[in-house]
């Protein structure tokens, strides 16, 4: 189980990952609350990067606090 809070609007957020990854689409990029594992799991496939980079990154951006995965 994680627990996930935006710290800020998705929609800036998503921005950003835009900006890092300009590779993704709007379809990569889509959040429903309680899916979390799914966003981290489509960002691994899609940038190559590793769990822990991709959630790394989402914190630096304030997407998430306290963020625990288990897989």
């Amino acid at each position: 189980m994680s627990e996930w809070k935006l710290k800020r609007s998705w929609r800036q957020i998503k921005n950003q990952i835009k900006t890092k990854w300009s590779e993704l689409t709007e379809d990569d990029l889509y959040y429903e609350e309680g899916k979390e594992i799914e966003l981290v799991h489509r960002l691994e496939q899609k940038t190559g990067k590793s769990r822990e980079d991709i959630v790394d990154y989402l914190n630096h951006l304030s997407f998430i606090s306290d963020l625990k995965l288990r897989a």
